[in-house]
């Protein structure tokens, strides 16, 4: 199997430029051109939501170039539904704001690539990076309560950032 190559070039006003092996991809119409915080969209674009693998290269605007692989993700096979009884809430995915209840923070801190997927372990939720390199994740604390979660693990997976982080 042949890998896709993914080539973003970074410009000094925070667009890029994509190609994939060698052929421009375009920025959907009502984005314009892509940006830097959106990396993550253009990897769920070229790679049909993560479905196949693809090689990264990112060529930044001092010079400094980075370069890593992706796995595909794996998605779950959806069960056919055998009752109408509602899924328990435990199993649902959190949402980002629950009415009344205030998520927890976890500042990641620096050495993320703007834009990049994080992943937030015990995997609850993904955050991207903040056009800086930032991470920071909204946490839903009826989530930490029901795992007895005293730590969060932060995990860029282009740069390979990780970022454990306290609860309390």
């Amino acid at each position: 199997m042949v890998v896709p190559h993914l080539v973003l070039d970074v410009r000094e006003d925070g667009t890029l430029t994509a190609t994939l092996n060698r052929h421009p991809v375009a920025a959907p119409e009502d984005v314009g051109a892509w940006r830097r915080a959106m990396f993550a969209q253009i990897i769920d674009h070229v790679t049909h939501d993560r479905a196949i693998p693809v090689r990264v290269t990112v060529h930044e605007v001092d010079g400094s170039t980075f370069t890593d692989i992706l796995p595909a993700a794996k998605r779950p096979t959806p069960k056919p539904e055998t009752n109408s009884q509602p899924e328990p809430e435990w199993t649902k995915r959190p949402s980002k704001r629950r009415r009344g209840v205030d998520p927890i923070e976890v500042d990641g801190g620096d050495g993320f690539i703007a834009g990049e997927d994080i992943a937030v372990a015990l995997i609850v939720a993904h955050t991207d990076a903040t056009p800086d390199g930032r991470a920071r994740a909204l946490i839903d604390p009826q989530v930490v309560t029901a795992t007895k979660a005293d730590e969060v693990v932060l995990v860029g997976r282009v740069s390979g950032t990780i970022a454990v982080r306290g609860l309390a």
